[in-house]
């Protein structure tokens, strides 16, 4: 069975497509600046044909006209990799938050709704997505299309684990508690951890890149995670706040500041680029921060600290360490951040090797041989992880 992976940001659309059982990977498509009328670009790779295009400059003012100029490059005699679009068995999505639907769903009129009730929640992520399966629904009506949701890894966390200290009738009536997000990539990273391991243990899973969370892990089954109710907390983000003490809110309305303002600020002007003010890219922030400059060895020691704090909970939380792995895309490529961290962590049995750290590429285990706690780097494959589900649900539909 093939499965298409789409991955929906707001101005972007990225596509894999998987022949599954076992897994594969056939193409993969990346259209950004969508909404643009003349600099938008667009990047097909078909590995076994040997292709690997980039056109940039081009017209791709929606979605639709994305999905449309990645069709025909899939169903090309040239470059594509299928004959006929009846091949694909599904199309997995990484959908992000809906009301009362936390798992993985085919997203029929009910779910899709639900996500719509939640567009003041997420609504940077839902509204993108609502849109884009939308066009697919239209375009590819026979196929049936999956929501990988971001809470569904989460749904085994504890309840003990998910509620906020705040009246109960408002968990009843609101549905307030942890929802965590990220989870196709904790996901696929406790599945990798299993097969490496044979089993997954205690895991810690550190996704840092734009959006960053980490999460505890026990034979295979999330625990705990850093993300909250919405995308806006745990540790901070490139320009989200993260956790933040609520009163924050009335006192800035009491200084004056507007409600959108205050929002726009904790949501885009915050987290690495709020302290360092120089970039929401960490590459220039750690430059920087070498340099010399003290916002930006600010901005790298908070953002540091926030990350070992919550490892530190989580350990106390799983009553020990087997295994630390760090994705996304600071994980993967900051040997700075990674060496910060576990150099903070050596009371826990981590011993870090420094020169495996330093020219890790890929996946790669960087603690010393005797060191108690193993130290990895795997990249981060959220799209291989919604492609999982997606053909596991498919197969329980039957």
């Amino acid at each position: 069975m093939k499965i298409l992976v789409c991955n929906v940001g707001s101005t972007s659309l990225k596509f894999k497509l998987f022949s599954m059982a076992p897994e594969q990977s056939l193409c993969d498509v990346k259209v950004e600046r969508i909404g643009s009328l003349k600099d938008a670009i667009y990047s097909y790779r078909n590995p076994a044909k040997g292709i690997s295009l980039r056109r940039e400059n081009l017209c791709i003012p929606g979605y639709a006209d994305g999905i449309r100029l990645f069709l025909a490059d899939l169903l090309s005699a040239e470059k594509g990799v299928i004959s006929g679009m009846d091949e694909i068995g599904g199309i997995g999505f990484k959908t992000v938050l809906a009301k009362g639907f936390y798992g993985v769903h085919e997203l029929t009129g009910e779910v899709l709704e639900a996500m719509r009730a939640r567009l003041n929640v997420a609504p940077a992520h839902n509204r993108p997505y609502l849109e884009a399966i939308g066009v697919f629904r239209e375009l590819l009506p026979q196929v049936k299309m999956i929501g990988v949701f971001e809470t569904a890894f989460h749904t085994t966390i504890p309840l003990a684990n998910r509620m906020y200290a705040i009246p109960y009738e408002w968990y009843e009536r609101f549905g307030l508690m942890k929802m965590g997000y990220h989870g196709a990539s904790h996901g696929y990273i406790a599945r990798q951890a299993e097969k490496k391991f044979g089993k997954t243990g205690r895991l810690i899973s550190c996704h840092l890149g734009g959006s960053c969370s980490l999460c505890a892990i026990e034979d295979g089954k999330s625990v705990d995670t850093s993300f909250g109710f919405s995308l806006q907390s745990g540790i901070p983000h490139a320009n989200r706040v993260g956790d933040a003490d609520p009163y924050l809110i009335p006192f800035l309305l009491s200084e004056g500041l507007g409600m959108d303002e205050i929002l726009d600020g904790l949501s885009k002007k915050s987290g690495m680029l709020g302290i360092s003010g120089i970039s929401n890219d960490l590459r220039p922030i750690e430059e920087a921060a070498a340099a010399g400059n003290e916002r930006a060895m600010l901005a790298l020691d908070v953002f540091v600290l926030s990350i070992v704090r919550y490892i530190g909970s989580f350990y106390a939380e799983l009553g020990g360490l087997n295994h630390l792995v760090f994705t996304g895309g600071i994980g993967e490529n900051s040997d700075v951040v990674r060496e910060a961290v576990c150099n903070k962590l050596r009371h826990m049995g981590i011993r870090l090797h420094s020169e495996a750290n330093r020219n890790a590429r890929g996946e790669a285990c960087i603690s010393e041989p005797a060191s108690p706690v193993d130290v990895w780097v795997i990249p981060a494959n959220e799209e291989a992880g919604v492609a999982f589900e997606t053909y596991r649900c498919i197969q329980n539909l039957k």
